[in-house]
């Protein structure tokens, strides 16, 4: 067999839990950083309420209760978007019987449809999710390329033009090992008090560029002791500054062909302050197709649901200008 020639459609139902559910749900939801919310009612809106200060007082019958909680109340703006890729058939074939020698479960002398589906629609949901996750940084639709929707660090440095935004500022500095404890210690210092408060919390992160991901690991490399020997040998599986962590956001490939200026960035914020929003319901023809073309011998995928970033409260963060 040479060619996938049986047409697959995903809608509905099928759509979201076939699909697109196991890309925004458990370890791969957290393996994003960030808060990811799926097929929330459009238009999605995030209802915040204010922890309310100083609410203990003397006893005392009757009711003699304060004013009620504030609620921050924030739209993401979702947009129509679609993922098309087309492969030769014959490479096609290759890529996804690949996927499926790997498995050690699978009967090479009896691959039924199912078999090849899920091998199909796995190869086509790691496209989308790595897609995704770079649209999500860098997008901006001012810009020739990612520009679907506005991502995280387009959205901080418009914000920034309205909103008093704390910065850390590190003119023409190049991340080294020698230098990066003093960027990190610089960022925190330049958190507002709301933002340190929750640390306890544990979801406080620096999301980060490679390149200061790998400064801090190489600083942490040139530390004595048997940990960091063992971690320099067998790798570490993620990063902490003082308890906060250290999220590559894995986007300098595409810097290069998406930004002009320099390529080093940060934000030190809460993984619930930046916001990713995916449906796949409320978006009339929203789809995923797989098929195969005769005319152009070519196998052909296409995806097509709603997306949308924001950032919650534009004060809960630091941004690092270099």
């Amino acid at each position: 067999m040479g060619l996938i020639e049986n047409p697959k459609t995903y809608t509905g139902r099928d759509l979201e839990t076939i699909f697109f559910r196991p890309m925004f749900s458990g370890d791969k939801a957290e393996d994003l950083g960030i808060r990811v919310l799926y097929n929330m009612p459009v238009p999605t809106t995030i209802q915040v309420w204010s922890p309310q200060s100083n609410i203990l007082q003397e006893y005392s019958t009757g009711w003699s209760g304060g004013d009620p909680a504030e609620r921050v109340q924030k739209s993401i703006e979702m947009s129509k978007i679609k993922a098309e890729v087309a492969f030769s058939a014959q490479n096609y074939f290759q890529q996804v019987y690949e996927n499926i020698v790997c498995r050690a479960d699978v009967n090479l002398e009896d691959l039924t449809g199912t078999e090849l589906e899920q091998a199909e629609t796995e190869m086509f949901r790691r496209a989308i999710t790595e897609n995704l996750r770079a649209l999500m940084w860098i997008g901006d639709k001012d810009a020739s390329t990612y520009n679907n929707i506005n991502g995280f660090l387009t959205l901080v440095h418009r914000y920034s033009e309205d909103v008093v935004i704390p910065c850390a500022e590190f003119p023409e500095l190049e991340v080294t090992a020698d230098n990066v404890i003093d960027v990190l210690k610089t960022i925190w210092s330049k958190a507002p008090a709301a933002l340190k408060a929750l640390k306890h919390e544990g979801h406080l992160a620096f999301y980060v560029t490679s390149d200061i991901y790998e400064a801090y690991e190489e600083y942490l490399d040139g530390r004595g002791g048997d940990g960091a020997y063992t971690d320099m040998v067998s790798g570490r599986r993620e990063l902490s500054y003082h308890g906060i962590k250290l999220v590559d956001m894995g986007i300098s490939q595409y810097m290069p062909l998406h930004y002009n200026t320099k390529s080093t960035h940060a934000i030190l914020t809460d993984s619930r302050n930046l916001v990713l929003a995916v449906n796949t319901a409320d978006m009339p023809g929203s789809e995923v197709r797989m098929w195969y073309n005769p005319d152009e011998m070519e196998n052909r995928q296409r995806a097509t649901f709603l997306v949308g970033t924001e950032i919650l409260d534009e004060q809960l963060l630091v941004l690092a200008i270099f």
